[in-house]
């Protein structure tokens, strides 16, 4: 912005000037002495006063006011194009958590045909953990691009590496081939889109923030229920390979339909995107909720991923019936979450979660350990589904400058 300036012209000063006016100069002695000197002095200083002065508007300067600063309330809309982008943020958890659900359904595969001679089960269960581990261990590397090249780049590299993840685990011939394919090339792919959108749906939102989360986050269920039925249904017709490619190329024209569709607010809200920030270990509520997070979470997978197969090796149920299992597990994820979130912003979000927790181990020793039947074994994933990785629903935490809310 241009700014003003003013020409201020100033009058040579006699004797007779305003005494307070003299007082303004550092030494106003010199209109008091005869010497030659000082009359010198006095001429060239008489001669600059008459030489025009021009100032600048400045914010700092006292002569000239500063033009008014207006201030834009960007209040957050609490809803508007911000389930737009929830929308956008739920098919993306489909086609990531969701789709990485489906390694349930693989893993049972695996086991059943000894698809890879030689492979052990730890090494089966290895690539589900490679998935999950990675795609949050990369999240400081993808907060990083987020706040150098954008929310909608850092989607675009996700999109790249999941997509390739499928692609190349269709071509693997040894089980070493797959841990970088499905395992660690996935788990990249899925943190770059999970940290870029995961921020979005609470800019848009005040009052029911974790009920967008809520909502976000069900799509992960939706996801699961879906593609552990597709994902069983290829490997039957299609085979292997083929499954990983129809998987690959839905993924990716999905997953960039919704990162053109997602707007983020960073600017407006001020966010840093700090890549790591060591103040947070010093807020005790947040070292609690990490915590928290991790034994959710350690619980969590290993319940996402046994039921398939327990189904099969336990129960001796078909692959068909394990794979809707663990559909129906999805499904109860996909029903619980939005209810989830919507009581954690009336009744506290600890609160909530403390409660779903408790009630996920309680269903786990009561009904699922003595499950040995179909039937029962369904009803187990529902109601667990219901109330089982309820962390990613609850946990909506704002960081101020003087404390963490959550």
């Amino acid at each position: 912005m241009a700014r003003d300036v003013v020409n201020i012209q100033h009058k040579p000063r006699d004797r007779g000037d305003d005494v307070s006016s003299a007082k303004s100069w550092p030494d106003n002695t010199f209109l008091d002495s005869a010497s030659e000197k000082d009359e010198t002095e006095t001429s060239t200083i008489t001669q600059q006063l008459e030489e025009p002065v021009v100032m600048q508007a400045d914010h700092t300067s006292a002569t000239v006011a500063a033009a008014p600063v207006v201030v834009v309330d960007d209040k957050p809309p609490n809803g508007g194009y911000g389930w737009a982008c929830v929308a956008a943020c739920f098919w993306i958890n489909a086609h990531t958590w969701g789709m990485n659900s489906a390694y349930a359904v693989f893993l049972a595969h695996y086991l059943s045909t000894n698809t890879f001679p030689g492979a052990t089960r730890l090494e089966y269960a290895l690539i589900g953990g490679l998935s999950i581990s990675t795609a949050l261990l990369i999240s400081p590397i993808a907060t990083t691009t987020t706040r150098l090249f954008g929310t909608r780049t850092t989607l675009f590299i996700g999109i790249f590496f999941e997509t390739a993840s499928f692609i190349g685990a269709s071509f693997v011939t040894r089980i070493w081939q797959l841990f970088l394919s499905q395992g660690v090339c996935f788990g990249w792919g899925m943190g770059f889109q999970f940290v870029g959108s995961v921020s979005v749906p609470p800019q848009w939102f005040t009052t029911r923030r974790s009920l967008a989360n809520g909502v976000a986050a069900a799509g992960s269920g939706l996801g699961g229920l879906t593609y552990s039925l597709a994902a069983n249904a290829m490997l039957q017709s299609i085979g292997l390979a083929w499954a990983f490619r129809v998987l690959g190329i839905v993924a990716f024209v999905v997953n960039t339909t919704c990162a053109l569709v997602i707007r983020d607010r960073n600017k407006q809200v001020g966010s840093t995107q700090l890549a790591f920030d060591y103040a947070l270990f010093r807020k005790y509520e947040y070292c609690v909720l990490q915590v928290f997070g991790v034994f959710s979470m350690l619980g969590y997978v290993v319940l996402l991923f046994s039921l398939p197969n327990y189904a099969q090796q336990s129960l001796h149920l078909t692959s068909m019936q394990g794979s809707i299992v663990g559909a129906v597990f999805q499904l109860g994820q996909g029903l619980g979450r939005p209810p989830v979130g919507y009581f954690s912003d009336n009744f506290g979000r600890i609160n909530m979660a403390g409660t779903m927790s408790f009630l996920c181990g309680l269903f786990c020793l009561v009904v699922w350990v003595f499950a040995k039947s179909y039937g029962v074994l369904l009803f187990f994933a529902l109601i667990g589904g219901s109330v089982a990785g309820t962390y990613w629903a609850v946990s909506c935490l704002t960081r101020s400058r003087h404390h963490i809310t959550i």
